[in-house]
């Protein structure tokens, strides 16, 4: 360890993000108001919310792109607010921003190696096209490369400098779901191989999927952290079971006693589950017409946790 390189703190060695009553203002605006949360040597952390909650915000003081107002983050053991710090937090991090561009006329390898060379110590290019699966577009210039194709460009560049953890700001953002799969195929391997991933998302499902642990914010404040699977238990509410296109008239075959069933638009029917009561709800639909339709029982999802705590749903769009 090198005398400029401050120790890290007793028992906190693998604690690379932590954040203490962070805020933001603009003028009269609070786009961060007071959070608090640890990051992980070898989690990926996703940071859930719609548009303008104060995820953008937060990476960018995490970044060294913005001074906070209030509160305190620490890097890897070193202060985002010290300029002293911040030259050695910048060596040590990979970022995929919103909107990430590289140079149209350079191919895939040549971009890697452009923006490898900004940095004392770079990976093999060919090894990162491997990891993010671009070997066979190695040598095609940017400018004819797909949406998808191009954030794994990013996520290659971002890794170039071998970085400690890596931030992702809404990598997936206006790509297709095939594209999305890809990235999120791409981090996954990252998590394998041991990497720290700092994810902003406004999609439940990508959260649910990948990530460890997942603080959801909304105007600018925490509401909710833990694993996908606590949220979910949590937050989510009951499970739902699904009689797929049953229509009015299956809903007059429902045997009597069950919970309250309702009609949904594409004409299927919702049970809300209690604990213990899906087999004897099958048992008794078994003696029924409704046998011969498709059942499922649906899971709580991070959209409902969502929509559980702030009364609203997210766009497609993060609105």
């Amino acid at each position: 360890m090198s005398k400029d390189q401050p120790a890290p703190l007793p028992g906190q060695s693998d604690k690379i993000v932590q954040v203490e009553n962070l805020s933001k203002k603009y003028g009269d605006n609070i786009a961060v108001n007071g959070i608090s949360f640890t990051l992980n040597k070898g989690e990926v952390f996703a940071f859930l919310g719609p548009n303008g909650a104060g995820k953008t915000t937060t990476v960018e003081i995490l970044e060294c792109l913005r001074n906070p107002t209030g509160g305190q983050a620490k890097v890897l053991g070193y202060d985002v607010s010290k300029r002293s710090d911040q030259a050695e937090i910048r060596k040590r991090i990979g970022v995929l921003p919103q909107d990430f561009n590289a140079i149209d006329r350079l191919t895939v390898r040549e971009n890697i190696n452009y923006f490898g060379a900004m940095f004392k110590h770079q990976l093999d290019a060919d090894k990162l096209i491997e990891l993010v699966d671009l070997k066979d577009k190695r040598d095609e210039q940017f400018k004819k490369l797909s949406g998808g194709l191009k954030q794994r460009v990013g996520l290659a560049v971002s890794l170039v400098n071998d970085p400690d953890v890596v931030f992702l700001d809404e990598p997936t953002t206006g790509l297709d779901p095939r594209a999305r799969r890809d990235v999120w195929g791409v981090v996954e391997r990252l998590r394998s191989q041991g990497k720290t991933v700092f994810l902003t998302t406004h999609y439940m499902d990508e959260a649910e999927y990948l990530a460890d642990i997942v603080s959801i914010i909304d105007h600018g404040q925490i509401i909710a952290s833990g694993t996908p699977d606590q949220l979910i238990d949590t937050h989510g509410g009951k499970k739902t079971l699904i009689i797929r296109d049953a229509g009015q008239e299956g809903l007059k075959q429902l045997p009597q006693g069950l919970p309250k069933a309702e009609l949904r638009n594409a004409g299927d029917i919702a049970i809300s589950l209690n604990n213990g009561e899906l087999t004897s709800i099958l048992m008794s639909l078994g003696q029924t017409p409704l046998h011969d339709k498709e059942i499922e029982v649906r899971r709580p999802t991070l959209d409902d946790v969502f929509l559980n705590l702030t009364g609203r749903r997210v766009s497609e769009e993060g609105n």
